[in-house]
């Protein structure tokens, strides 16, 4: 039995002579022209990077093709990258983004079959593309295949050079169909996917916004991938159409608050907040308002029983229609605010939790009612214009917000009864005051002649001479004066 120690190579191992040996004879064999490589950059260079290709044999590619739109190399050592193989002669493996330069008509037929992007120059347009010049061969590239967007204007692509992948080689060369889309497609998938992958529910990002519809608003977040405002996430305010706060073409800020899978294996649903991207206002309303402030508010919409008034970006309270006017009835809100409209409210009270805000509009312009006593007394004749005709009497309005009742008790102990009775509503008539209670907001009135001719004595040819209890009166309340 032979001892191999002896020689200082133990049982089961290899020299280090045999292990070179068996690398060189294996080294730069597997790897041929066409092939994509995926390695470390080892060293960069002041014209070339070099590539670890898991051979014997580093990668050279120029470092003009690694820089990016700003003409900077954002690459480092240690970085992975992804070239091809476009020469490898045993002692070097030239590697490159794409094959360029001049080739035969088998350097092709690989880049075909292997899916090798090629370099090539736009040299005119043609009917229904282009023509490329390719390795100094001729090829053709459809306008559909150009871009990934629509190609309006052929001329911004004439003159420069793109790559391509061959996607048809017919008549041994004679015949190149290429196409730059599908190469462009196959990069935008790899962005897709990291973008993709890093995106989560909560993130904040800028975007561009694309289209709007009834329902919202489509913002592109990188090149290819959309996600959807709907619109109540716009804005705190209520808003009724997209371009009442954004426009096509805006950049926005927006917060990820939904993705969801695509319809078969496609892109996901990416749902989208502008509103999100700031705090619910409602959380801070109480600090801003309090019951009894007056504020300045924008009317947003009218319904049968008020309107809702915008105080505050996001916060709208109710203005009951009770509480629009002290001095005239309303029937229909509309018939006093408009929406879009600047108004006076009061706010009455704040429930945060239920989101609600009463105002009054009324408790704003004064209650005409406080200061009644100030402005009649009993004994007083005023005109006042008939508001209303009712079996019981007649209400007569005497300013905005006072109406006092003509009893028809009190009519018809008046000698123009009859005359008063022929009068129509918003007719003037002259009254005179007979109590006053401001409390129960009433005022009961009697017929007057304040001296003045009305239109019911123009009516009945009745003029100034004929005088009045009520005419009178008012003269012993004068005489009575200091």
């Amino acid at each position: 039995m032979i001892d191999n120690r002896d020689d200082g190579i133990e049982e089961g191992e290899e020299s280090f002579a045999d292990l070179l040996e068996s690398f060189d004879s294996q080294a730069g064999d597997d790897v041929r022209v066409g092939d994509k490589i995926r390695g470390a950059i080892i060293a960069i260079g002041e014209d070339a990077v070099f590539v670890d290709t898991g051979t014997k044999s580093d990668g050279i590619v120029e470092k003009d093709e690694l820089l990016d739109e700003d003409g900077q190399l954002s690459y480092k050592v240690g970085d992975l990258v992804e070239l091809y193989v476009v020469s490898n002669n045993g002692q070097e493996i030239k590697l490159s983004r794409a094959l360029s330069g001049i080739g035969g008509v088998a350097l092709l037929r690989d880049a075909y079959e292997s899916g090798v992007p090629v370099e090539g120059k736009i040299k005119a347009p043609c009917k229904g593309g282009f023509q490329v010049e390719v390795l100094k061969r001729r090829a053709f590239c459809p306008v559909s295949q150009m871009d990934l967007r629509y190609v309006e204007n052929f001329d911004d692509y004439v003159g420069g050079t793109y790559q391509f992948l061959i996607t048809q080689f017919e008549e041994d060369g004679r015949n190149i169909v290429v196409s730059r889309r599908r190469l462009m497609e196959q990069e935008q998938q790899k962005v897709h996917a990291a973008f993709l992958e890093d995106l989560k529910e909560g993130d904040i990002r800028e975007g561009r916004v694309t289209k709007l519809m009834p329902y919202g608003a489509f913002v592109e977040l990188i090149p290819g991938i959309e996600g959807m405002v709907h619109l109540s996430e716009l804005s705190w305010s209520r808003v009724e159409k997209a371009d009442e706060v954004i426009s096509p073409y805006d950049v926005i800020t927006v917060k990820v608050i939904g993705i969801s899978q695509g319809a078969k294996g496609g892109l996901p649903k990416i749902a989208l907040s502008v509103k999100q991207v700031t705090s619910d206002p409602w959380e801070t309303v109480e600090e801003q308002f309090h019951p009894g402030q007056e504020v300045k508010g924008t009317a947003k919409r009218c319904a049968k029983f008020g309107v809702f008034v915008e105080i505050a970006p996001g916060i709208e309270g109710l203005v009951h229609i009770s509480e629009m006017s002290y001095r005239k009835r309303i029937m229909n809100p509309e018939d006093v605010v408009k929406p879009g409209q600047v108004v006076g409210v009061m706010i009455k009270e704040i429930d945060p939790k239920a989101r609600r805000i009463s105002l009054s509009m009324k408790d704003v312009e004064g209650d005409p009612w406080l200061e009644v006593g100030e402005r009649y007394r009993v004994g007083q004749i005023v005109r006042g214009r008939i508001e209303k005709k009712e079996g019981f009497g007649i209400f007569v309005s005497l300013e905005p917000g006072v109406t006092g009742l003509l009893p028809k008790s009190n009519l018809d102990r008046s000698p123009d009864a009859q005359s008063i009775a022929k009068l129509r509503e918003g007719d003037t008539i002259p009254v005179i005051v007979h109590a006053i209670n401001a409390e129960d907001r009433k005022i009961t009135l009697g017929p007057g002649d304040g001296g003045e001719e009305t239109d019911w004595q123009a009516f009945t040819g009745k003029g100034k001479a004929m005088g009045s209890l009520g005419a009178k009166l008012q003269k012993a309340l004068d005489a009575k004066k200091p």
